[in-house]
């Protein structure tokens, strides 16, 4: 029997609870749980290195692919050339001088003047010479009187020498008296024909004279234009030991001339006949097509550097060249036109071990191709493969190089230059430290 039917009752009607009591941890079980964890997050670290260090050498040892930059074979011209620096002058420009000294009395041309033949440029002061001319004038004037004089002188010896000859015979006068007419007849004789020389000398004297009052006048000897005046009214010019240059001249300025400096090294392929063409500043996006008309022989050495004047003739109808400007020639050696060329660079072009077994198609390779080293060859792209093309070359103008005899087509590409991809090698970083 129940003591306590309350309490028995209640126990009986309420529901049963579960309370979780925490078992209490010993050091030992603690230390076991802490291995573990660090154990787990070693080997997860661990095949992380691993990971990396087999895509490291993945990277570091996959072979790279090879990229070619090719160019093109076309149809054109190959030109070989010869470039020089010259001066663009007139064809022929006469230097007009003085060949008297004196003072420049008047200036009749300036620059640009166009001048006919005789035409006078300048005028010397006259007035010395003049003054001497005068003077042999008069000089002469002397020795004709002189020689008048003495053809009476000499009328009169010869008429005394013949009247003592006769009157000798009659022994009318002595022989001495015939001796000194024959003596002053004689004497008479030499007098007059002195005379007559010293006449041609005064003569000779005036003319003399005559040719330097002419030459005080300054006269174009040419038709031309003038493109140099060396003087100025009032200027004295001193022509004792050199004749000083007053103008410069230009016969024609429709037709120039390029004088250009040839270096030795290039002087053998020009010939005259040779087509050439310039620029000059003044008009640099025009090319003004000129000949080569003059090859000189005489060299020009400045520091040990020979080179060799080369004449290039130019048409100037509309004057736009003018005397003096900087030319800068091109001379055509030797031309092919209307070949096949190939660029400069695809004969250069020597391919690596990787790029001889590539086929330029990723995932695919080829046997090595066998070239004759000692024959010309080109590397074509065909079918992205790499192929080497035995070729005869013909003339080379350093751009293009003319293909004489080839399996080569317009529009074929010809390797230039190789490229490796080494950009994975490139992006290696390095392995974290544990």
């Amino acid at each position: 029997m129940n003591e306590h039917p309350g309490v028995g009752s209640q126990e009986m009607t309420a529901p049963a609870q579960l309370v979780e009591t925490p078992v209490p941890q010993s050091p030992l079980m603690r230390a076991r749980h802490r291995f573990g964890t660090r154990w787990l997050i070693g080997t997860v670290l661990a095949l992380v290195v691993l990971a990396g260090t087999g895509v490291a050498w993945w990277a570091m040892h996959r072979e790279p692919g090879v990229h070619y930059t090719a160019g093109t074979v076309t149809r054109g011209a190959v030109t070989r050339s010869v470039t020089a620096t010259g001066t663009v002058n007139p064809v022929l420009t006469i230097i007009i001088g003085t060949a008297v000294s004196g003072i420049i009395q008047q200036l009749y041309c300036d620059y640009n003047t166009q001048v006919k033949q005789g035409q006078v440029c300048a005028k010397i002061d006259p007035r010395p010479y003049q003054a001497v001319v005068d003077q042999d004038k008069a000089n002469l004037a002397v020795a004709k009187a002189q020689l008048e004089k003495d053809k009476a002188n000499l009328a009169y010896a010869k008429l005394t020498y013949e009247r003592n000859s006769r009157l000798v015979k009659t022994e009318a006068v002595s022989q001495d008296a015939v001796d000194n007419a024959k003596s002053a007849y004689d004497q008479m004789q030499a007098q007059a024909e002195l005379d007559q020389a010293t006449i041609e000398l005064h003569q000779a004297e005036l003319a003399a004279a005559q040719v330097n009052l002419e030459y005080t006048d300054i006269v174009s000897p040419v038709d031309g234009t003038v493109v140099s005046r060396n003087v100025t009214m009032g200027q004295t010019v001193a022509a004792s030991f050199q004749t000083p240059t007053l103008f410069l001249i230009a016969t024609d300025l429709t037709k120039m001339q390029v004088d250009t400096n040839v270096s030795e090294s290039d002087i053998g392929g020009i010939k005259e006949g040779n087509r050439a063409t310039f620029v000059v500043d003044a008009f640099s996006k025009r090319t003004f097509e000129a000949i080569v008309t003059q090859v000189r022989q005489s060299p020009q050495t400045v520091q040990n550097v020979v080179t060799f004047d080369v004449v290039v003739s130019v048409d100037n109808s509309d004057l736009a060249l003018k005397p003096g400007m900087t030319a800068a020639t091109r001379i055509v050696v030797d031309e092919r036109t209307d070949v096949i060329r190939v660029p400069d660079q695809a004969l250069r072009y020597s391919p690596g071990e990787l790029a001889r077994a590539s086929t330029g198609v990723p995932g695919e390779t080829s046997q090595p191709a066998t070239v004759d080293p000692n024959a010309a060859h080109l590397w074509v792209l065909r079918d992205g493969r790499a192929v080497p093309v035995p070729v005869v070359l013909g003339l080379d103008d350093d751009s293009f190089t003319e293909i004489v005899k080839g399996d080569l087509a317009p529009g074929d590409r010809v390797i230039v230059s190789e490229e490796r991809d080494t950009a994975a090698a490139q992006s290696r970083v390095p392995l974290p430290r544990l």
